[in-house]
């Protein structure tokens, strides 16, 4: 199995967890592919992978910059994306409490009205608590990745 790591970022520290995650995390799946949202569209999930949406936060409660294209085509050319599974984590910080984790948040909202099935819970790291997000992303990447591998062989199987 394939999981392929899309990551939103405007000061690469959602770069910074994808990347520790495939390193942490490959001895769990075939392949770890981590690609940066620039210039991406909905096509992007037309690949059979398991997909993990790593997006910051970004002004008010925007998604970040380069994630900008592949969130709007989400909208201006929906398809259905029952195939689709996915997780996600959320980077933002508390003290902005009207748009905390938005960016996350935002694709989570955008893929579920689209049929994408999302494995788990969001994961959310908040800046404010001083915590290194590639530890405890990668600690919950190793979680998360356990869960979505029963799920898809339980679903394959059936």
């Amino acid at each position: 199995m394939k999981l392929k790591i899309l990551v939103g970022t405007m000061t690469s520290t959602a770069d910074y967890v994808a990347q520790a995650i495939q390193m942490d995390c490959a001895d769990l799946v075939g392949e770890i592919e981590v690609q940066l949202m620039d210039g991406l569209d909905i096509s992007v999930f037309d690949e059979d992978a398991l997909y993990l949406i790593c997006s910051s936060t970004y002004g008010s409660g925007d998604v970040p910059d380069n994630a900008r294209q592949l969130y709007e085509s989400l909208d201006a050319q929906p398809k259905y994306l029952g195939q689709v599974r996915y997780g996600v984590i959320a980077l933002g910080d508390r003290t902005y409490q009207q748009t905390f984790a938005f960016g996350g948040k935002k694709f989570d909202e955008r893929l579920q009205g689209l049929g994408a099935q999302r494995i788990g819970e969001i994961w959310i790291h908040d800046a404010s608590e001083g915590t290194m997000p590639e530890t405890e992303g990668t600690a919950w990447c190793r979680e998360w990745l356990a869960q979505a591998v029963a799920t898809l062989s339980a679903s394959q199987a059936a």
